[in-house]
């Protein structure tokens, strides 16, 4: 079992480029870019592995303050293990100090879950994780909903958020960032009942 004074690696799953940045497939990158944002730090080119990367720390003065790699897998989704399992073995992060952002089809928009473990669900960026190192790291899990109609997947979630859902998703993004704080400073347990939802 790892101890508090171990770094966390927090990860948001997305695909790099400006054709991507509102995608819904990139919600994990937009959560990290607002706790970037919250702890002061600019996000640069990691020396050991394809992402971006900002190092810091994260929580109130004290025992809760926790040391945080942020970071964005710059080798597209479906190839995201490889970046993160470079990161973590750089910074020596233990497997349940990787928190995983990503986009969830099977949950309604704006509803989120946190979990520690389990399976990938069809996610892309899940199952190049898991296969690179393990299951056993923490999902934050933002709900997208399902294509309507007849839409495929893949087309679904690189589309952008659609202008009834971009009236909602700064707030919800700063929801999930919050959970991520919680999660961090009081645990899975205490982060579950208070964002669960």
């Amino acid at each position: 079992m790892s101890d508090a004074t171990e770094p966390w690696l927090i990860v948001g799953l997305g695909n790099p480029g400006p054709e991507y940045a509102a995608n819904r497939h990139n919600v994990g990158f937009m959560v990290v870019d607002l706790l970037a944002e919250r702890i002061g730090g600019k996000f640069k080119r990691a020396q050991k592995a394809q992402a971006q990367v900002v190092e810091g720390r994260m929580g109130p003065p004290g025992p809760e303050n926790r040391r945080v790699i942020l970071a964005k897998p710059m080798s597209y989704m479906n190839l995201s293990g490889g970046p993160v399992t470079a990161l973590r073995d750089f910074y020596k992060v233990p497997t349940d100090h990787i928190v995983a952002i990503h986009d969830e089809l099977d949950i309604d928009y704006g509803t989120l879950r946190l979990k520690l473990g389990g399976g990938d669900n069809g996610h892309n960026g899940l199952k190049s994780m898991t296969r690179s190192m393990s299951a056993d790291y923490h999902r934050i899990r933002f709900g997208i909903g399902r294509p309507p109609g007849r839409m495929q997947v893949a087309d679904f979630v690189l589309k952008d958020f659609s202008a009834t859902e971009r009236k909602e998703l700064g707030y919800l993004v700063d929801r999930a960032a919050d959970s991520v704080e919680c999660l961090l400073a009081e645990g899975l347990e205490r982060a579950q009942s208070a964002y669960n939802s």
